[in-house]
């Protein structure tokens, strides 16, 4: 029936009961895909089927957690708090969809990406990290109580300062990009030589629909005035939250820095949060990000420290910097594949030319379109889970993203296969195999056109 999950070595984490469980969530998936394709099958079985998949995953879970609690296991409270963000926010999400749609094809396709995007990416990161197979992404975060009241401080002081009912999104922001952002970060220390780094990032658009109000800001653009009072909002928003950390009245602001964002990717990189939280404002995105403690003598960012005598030349600066950036900015591509060697090879391939994302998963995909829409998306048709066709439908079934071109990569050149490709409507085909001057010379043809 095609759409199904291909098990693969590399998903074995080398222990057998967990391995299993793993084979058997990927075997009542794909009998999902098959009741989903057949259109004999009514209702009642997908719905007793993703009933069935959920029990067996929450099973799972459980007994996953308590293998990791027996081997004492270092990561056991982020793994489980990654387990609770799935069962407690994502699956009863899309069990709404599923409500609210009845049960429509539409709907379950939705639903059967997700779960089968979250289950490998989750197999081959966290689930291979208990055994040493792999490093965990999410290493010291916050306690998961301080995390929860992070979150809510938040979350409170959104709704508090801005008048606005803000969404998470996410308690694990990984960094990606959105839209139009300012990145704002502030550095505190203490007598110990202990530091705290926080950046906060608006979205344009956010500021000026908040702060530009209360101002009654003439414009839709940012300003130096506007930049200026969201540093002074931001300085009190984080002071707020400065107390919530333990110790935090020692910690004193010691510099603060407009990033661009290559900066702040490569703050991001160098070692990852340990608190990081991604809202949906309804009027824009906002993320806060808290690292600590770290000695960052030396960040690679190249940031200018904003003191007194210099702010308005720095924010001048900035401004002027990102006005010419979006002036100059290039076509985006997304490009996603499940191989590691051929997204890097795409990005060297195009990042002269094109601002280019990555994305390895269909799951993270839709994500990087929903923060920030592409251009072009250059899809692989092949991938073992939620394959380029199921990713194209998730695409075209919002009305924000349905009208993003779409090019498929396809290894094969067989004539089946390229019936297959071409039946999906995309805007274009790209053979895998194709020396890279080709395949630059396709992407280029694409934007003249």
């Amino acid at each position: 029936m095609g759409n199904q999950l291909v098990w693969q070595e590399r998903y074995n984490i080398g222990v057998s009961f967990i391995d299993e469980e793993h084979k058997k969530l990927f075997s009542i998936l794909n009998k999902l895909f098959t009741y989903r394709g057949e259109e004999e099958r009514n209702q009642w079985v997908c719905q007793e089927g993703i009933k069935y998949f959920k029990e067996h995953a929450m099973r799972h879970f459980t007994e996953e957690e308590a293998y990791m609690a027996s081997i004492s296991y270092i990561g056991f409270d982020t793994h489980r708090r990654l387990h609770d963000d799935f069962r407690r926010r994502i699956l009863p999400a899309l069990e709404r969809e599923l409500e609210q749609t009845g049960y429509s094809e539409e709907a379950i396709s939705h639903f059967l990406g997700v779960c089968a995007g979250w289950l490998i990416g989750h197999t081959l990161t966290e689930d291979s990290a208990i055994t040493g197979k792999t490093m965990s992404k999410w290493v010291d975060l916050l306690p998961e109580e301080e995390q929860a009241a992070m979150t809510q401080t938040v979350v409170g002081l959104m709704q508090d300062i801005f008048q606005l009912k803000p969404q998470v999104l996410s308690d694990c922001y990984g960094g990606e990009r959105f839209g139009k952002g300012i990145y704002y970060r502030l550095n505190y220390g203490n007598p110990k030589g202990e530091k705290w780094e926080i950046v906060l990032i608006f979205e344009e658009k956010l500021i000026v629909k908040t702060i530009g109000s209360m101002m009654d800001a003439s414009s839709d653009e940012m300003n130096e005035m506007l930049m200026n009072v969201v540093r002074y909002v931001a300085q009190q928003f984080v002071g707020r939250i400065k107390e919530q950390f333990a110790l935090a009245d020692s910690f004193e602001m010691k510099e603060e820095n407009l990033l661009t964002y290559d900066q702040f990717r490569r703050t991001f990189d160098k070692q990852h949060p340990q608190f990081s939280l991604l809202l949906d404002t309804g009027v824009g995105y906002f993320a806060f990000c808290a690292i600590a403690p770290t000695l960052l003598q030396d960040d690679g960012t190249g940031s200018v420290s904003i003191k007194a005598e210099n702010a308005m030349t720095e924010i001048r600066k900035y401004l002027k910097e990102n006005q010419e950036e979006q002036e100059n900015a290039k076509n985006k591509v997304l490009v996603v594949d499940d191989s590691e060697f051929f997204l890097k090879a795409m990005q060297e391939l195009l990042e002269m030319d094109y601002e280019v994302t990555t994305a390895k998963s269909g799951l993270s995909a839709i994500r990087c379109i929903t923060l920030d829409r592409p251009d072009l998306v250059l899809l692989d048709y092949e991938m073992p889970v939620c394959n380029g066709s199921q990713v194209l439908e998730m695409i075209r079934a919002e009305e924000e993203t349905k009208d993003i071109p779409v090019i498929f990569l396809t290894g094969k050149v067989d004539k089946e296969s390229v019936q297959k490709v071409i039946r999906l409507k995309p805007a274009g085909y790209l053979v895998k195999t194709l020396q890279p001057s080709e395949i630059k010379k396709g992407v280029d043809g694409f934007f003249r056109k």
